[in-house]
C-alpha cells in the first residue's frame, strides 16, 4: 500500500479516537441529516403545502380599485394593500438596472438560488465575520416572500421559512422568464407608506407613471427596498438621499452608469411630488366617499365571470367618474382661501362672548349628543364620573387654518374647539347632463367626516325665490307687474310679518317689479307672488324641477324656510341653462374590471318633461342675470371683477345661519353653502352672515382662478342665448313705480289680512 496513504488514513484514525473531533463530526453529520429531513419533510407538505407550479402559473394578487377622472386621471383609490400592476413594457430600463445592480446583481444568471452568493455570504459573513458581503437572497426568493408571506412556527422559523421560500422561487423559475420575473416583484413589493408595487410608489411619491421616473427617481424608490420605514423619502429625506446614491453607485459598479456621471447624479437634491391616496386625504376625499358608498350598492348587482361578488378592495376595479381633476384642484383652492379668512372674521365678531364657550345651554346640549356620554351612561357611570372623564386631557390632533397642531385638550376642549368652525358645501355640474364636475362636501374630510352635498338638508333661503317666480310667470303673471314693498302681517299665521333687510329706510309706496324684486331678494314681495300664484302651484313646480320631498305648505315657503339638499338643489337649478329639464347629479360613467372589460355603464338622468316653457325659462335667466349685474350678487363685479356670463341668486336664513350662492353660467351650474353644523350658532351679523359675504366669494375666486387657466376656455368664454323678442319686449319696463298721491293717502305702512 501507498505510504502516503497509509499516513491520512493512520491520521483519520487518531482524530477519529479524539472524543472531541469524534463528537463534532456526528453532530455534524446529525445536522446534514436534519437538514435534509426537514427540506424533504417542507417539500412533502409536513409545514403547510407549498404552492404547486400550477398554482404558481395562475398568481391572482389583490389589486386596488383606481378611480379616474373624466380625463382618466387618477383621483384615488380604494385597496387594503396600495397595489396598482403594470406591464413589463412599462418599466423603464433604468429601473430594471437600479434593482439588479442593488438587489441581484447575478439574476439573470441563477436558478432562483445564487449559490455563489450564499457561498460568499457564508465564508465572508459567517467565517470572516465581514458584514458587506450582503444576505444572498435573490429577486425571486423575495418575489416568493412578497408572494406567500412567512408563518411563525415554535421552532427553526426562519429555516423553514427559508427552505420553503427557495422551493418556490426554483418553482417561479420554472415558470416564469426573467422579465416576468421581474414585473411580478415589483408589482407586489412593499415600498414606503404601505405602498404595493412600483407604479402605486411612483404615484405616491412622484406624482408620474412608472414609466416617467427619472434614473434618481428610479434609484430612490429602489433605495427603499431595503427598509422601506427607515429609508422613506417623505419622512427620512437625507437617509434616503444617501441610499439612493448608494445605488446609484451599484449601478456604476455594474457598468450600467458612467463612473463620470455618479457625481451628477449623486449631488441632485430629494425632489418628491408626493400625493397620498390615504381615503382621508388627497383631492376630493368628499366625492371619493360619495362613490364608494355609491359603489358599494352597484356591485351587489354584478358578478364576475365565475359568478362571484366583485371585491372593491381587491379586484383592481376602474371606476371612470365625471369629476374634473383639475377643476377640482381649483374648487378646494378657492373654498380654503376664502373659508380660512372667513373663519378668522367670524370668531373674531364674536370676541369673548361666543356661544361655543359660553352658552351654557348649548354646550350642555351638545356634549349630549357625544357618542362617548351615551357609551358611559350605558356602562353605568354617574353624571360626575362622566364629567370628570370628559375633563381627562390627553394630546389630541388639531384642526386649524394655520396647521394643524397636537395640544392637550380635553373632551370638552375639543367639542368647544371644533363647534367654532363654520363649514361649507360646493358642487358644480354641468347642466345638460349633471355630471359632477367639482365636489367639495366640506372644509377637511380628516376632521369633519359630514358630507355638506348629500347628507345635509338646511334651509335655502332666498335661493328658493327663483322657483316661486317661475310658478308665478308659468302661470301667466306678467313680468312686470308691480308688487308693493310695504309689509303685510298674515293673521291667520301668527300675525307674521316678513320683512325686508334694512327695511327700516325703505319707502312702502315703491312698487317694484318682479324682475327688481327677485334681483334684489325682496322678502315682502316674495311672499305676496306666493299669494298670487298660490301655494299648490308653487310645491308643483318645485317637484316638477326635481326636488321631490315635502316642501313646508305655509307662506314662509317664499322666504326657504325648505331644508333641501345642496345635490337637489344643484339639480333644480340645472334646469335653467337645459331647456327647463332638470338633472340629477351623477358621478360615475363606466365601471371596468382589471381587465379593462367594462362591467356596467351609466347614463345621465334628465328630467323627461320640461318643468316650465321655455319663455319661463329664459324671464327667469334674465331675472337672475340682473341679480348679479345689478343686485345682491353685484359684488361679483365690482369686488372680484369678473366679466364673465354669469346668472345667479344669493340666499340667507333666519338668524344668519346660512349662505348660499347661486351660479349659472351657460356651461356650469355651481352651488355653495356656507353656515355652522349646530343649528343654533350662526353670523354675528347679517353683514357677514348673508350669502353675498359668506358664500358667493367661493364661486367668485373659483372663477377667478378659471379664467386664467386656458383649459377652461369653454366654460369661462361661454355666452347665454340672446332672449327671444317676446321675452325681451315682456321684461321692457321700468324697474321700480311710486304710488300716486290718492293711493298713498289711503295705503296702510303695515296691512293686516288673511294669507289666500
Amino acid at each position: 500500500m501507498n505510504p502516503y496513504l497509509i499516513s491520512i488514513k493512520s491520521r483519520l484514525k487518531t482524530l477519529w479516537q479524539n472524543k472531541w473531533v469524534r463528537g463534532l463530526l456526528i453532530l455534524f453529520v446529525v445536522a446534514v441529516l436534519f437538514l435534509i429531513g426537514l427540506y424533504i419533510s417542507i417539500y412533502l407538505g409536513v409545514f403547510g403545502k407549498l404552492p404547486t407550479s400550477e398554482a404558481i402559473s395562475s398568481i391572482k394578487q389583490e389589486q386596488a380599485t383606481q378611480l379616474l377622472d373624466k380625463d382618466e386621471k387618477l383621483i384615488g383609490k380604494y385597496y387594503i394593500y396600495d397595489r396598482q400592476p403594470v406591464t413589463f413594457e412599462d418599466l423603464p430600463k433604468h429601473l430594471i438596472e437600479a434593482l439588479v445592480a442593488t438587489e441581484d446583481s447575478r439574476f439573470y444568471e441563477h436558478d432562483g438560488i445564487d449559490n455563489i452568493s450564499l457561498m460568499r455570504v457564508f465564508v465572508k459573513n459567517l467565517i470572516l465575520q465581514d458584514k458587506s458581503a450582503g444576505g444572498g437572497s435573490t429577486i425571486t426568493l423575495q418575489l416568493a416572500k412578497n408572494l406567500y408571506g412567512r408563518k411563525n412556527y415554535a421552532m427553526f422559523s426562519m429555516l423553514i421559512n427559508k427552505f420553503k421560500e427557495s422551493i418556490v422561487a426554483k418553482r417561479i423559475e420554472s415558470v416564469y422568464s426573467k422579465d416576468e420575473i421581474l414585473i411580478l416583484y415589483l408589482n407586489t413589493v412593499p415600498f414606503s407608506d404601505n405602498t404595493y408595487g412600483i407604479e402605486s410608489a411612483s404615484l405616491k411619491f412622484f406624482n408620474k407613471s412608472v414609466k416617467d421616473i427619472s434614473i434618481v427617481e428610479a434609484a430612490t424608490l429602489v433605495g427603499t427596498l431595503k427598509a422601506n420605514t427607515y429609508f422613506n423619502p417623505r419622512v427620512h429625506g437625507t437617509r434616503s438621499r444617501d441610499r439612493r446614491n448608494v445605488v446609484l453607485s451599484q449601478m456604476v459598479n455594474y457598468g450600467y452608469l458612467a463612473k463620470d456621471s455618479l457625481a451628477y447624479y449623486s449631488d441632485q437634491e430629494l425632489q418628491l411630488d408626493y400625493r397620498s391616496f390615504n381615503h382621508d386625504l388627497g383631492i376630493a376625499p368628499y366625492f371619493r366617499a360619495a362613490v364608494k358608498k355609491q359603489l358599494s350598492s352597484i356591485l351587489d348587482t354584478l358578478k364576475t365571470p365565475e359568478g362571484e361578488k366583485y371585491d372593491l378592495y381587491k379586484d383592481g376595479l376602474i371606476i371612470h367618474t365625471t369629476l374634473d381633476y383639475k377643476m377640482q384642484q381649483i374648487a378646494e383652492d378657492a373654498m380654503k382661501d376664502h373659508m380660512s379668512k372667513l373663519q378668522a372674521n367670524f370668531e373674531t365678531s364674536y370676541g369673548k362672548h361666543s356661544p361655543w364657550e359660553t352658552n351654557s345651554k348649548l354646550l350642555k346640549s351638545a356634549i349630549a349628543k357625544l357618542a362617548q356620554v351615551k357609551t358611559y351612561k350605558e356602562n353605568g357611570l354617574t353624571e360626575t364620573q362622566i364629567k370628570d372623564s370628559l375633563n381627562v386631557k390627553r394630546p389630541t390632533d388639531v384642526f386649524s387654518w394655520k396647521g394643524d397642531t397636537i395640544k392637550n385638550l380635553s373632551t370638552i376642549d375639543s367639542l368647544k374647539h371644533y363647534l367654532k368652525f363654520l363649514n361649507t358645501g360646493m358642487l358644480s355640474v354641468e347642466p345638460t347632463t349633471g355630471a359632477v364636475r367639482t365636489y367639495v362636501g366640506g372644509i377637511d374630510y380628516r376632521y369633519f367626516k359630514y358630507d355638506h352635498i348629500s347628507q345635509s338638508e338646511r334651509q335655502v333661503g332666498s335661493t328658493f325665490k327663483p322657483f316661486v317666480y317661475t310658478a308665478a310667470i308659468d302661470n301667466d303673471l306678467s313680468p312686470c307687474t308691480y308688487f308693493s314693498l310695504n309689509k303685510v302681517t298674515y293673521t291667520d299665521y301668527d300675525d307674521w310679518t316678513p320683512t325686508n333687510s334694512g327695511s327700516d329706510d325703505e319707502d312702502p309706496y315703491i312698487n317694484y317689479t318682479l324682475e327688481n324684486a327677485l334681483s334684489n331678494s325682496v322678502n315682502t314681495i316674495s311672499v305676496k307672488v306666493l299669494e298670487e300664484v298660490g301655494i299648490p302651484k308653487v310645491l308643483e313646480q318645485v317637484e316638477k324641477m326635481g326636488i321631490s320631498k315635502a316642501l313646508p305648505n305655509e307662506p314662509s315657503l317664499a322666504l326657504g324656510v325648505a331644508e333641501i339638499s345642496l345635490k337637489d338643489l344643484t339639480g333644480a337649478y340645472a334646469s335653467y341653462l337645459n331647456k327647463g329639464k332638470s338633472v340629477t347629479p351623477y358621478y360615475i360613467t363606466k365601471i371596468e374590471d382589471k381587465y379593462g372589460n367594462v362591467i356596467a355603464t351609466f347614463e345621465p338622468e334628465i328630467s323627461e318633461k320640461e318643468a316650465y316653457s321655455e319663455f319661463t325659462r329664459q324671464v327667469l335667466l334674465e331675472m337672475m342675470k340682473s341679480t348679479v349685474n345689478k343686485g345682491t350678487a353685484s359684488r361679483i363685479r365690482s369686488t372680484y371683477g369678473l366679466k364673465n356670463d354669469i346668472a345667479g341668486k344669493t340666499g340667507t336664513t333666519q338668524d344668519n345661519k346660512d349662505g348660499w350662492f347661486v351660479g349659472l353660467t351657460p356651461n356650469l351650474v355651481t352651488i355653495t353653502w356656507v353656515g355652522n353644523d349646530n343649528h343654533s350658532i350662526g353670523f354675528k351679523s347679517t353683514g357677514m352672515g348673508q350669502g353675498a359675504n359668506s358664500a358667493l366669494p367661493i364661486f367668485a375666486k373659483f372663477y377667478q382662478k378659471l379664467n386664467n387657466d386656458s383649459d377652461f376656455r369653454p366654460i369661462t368664454s361661454a355666452q347665454f342665448e340672446t332672449p327671444s323678442e317676446q321675452v325681451l319686449t315682456a321684461l321692457d319696463c321700468e324697474p321700480t313705480k311710486r304710488d300716486g298721491f290718492i293711493k298713498r293717502l289711503f295705503k296702510k305702512k303695515n296691512k293686516k289680512k288673511s294669507f289666500n
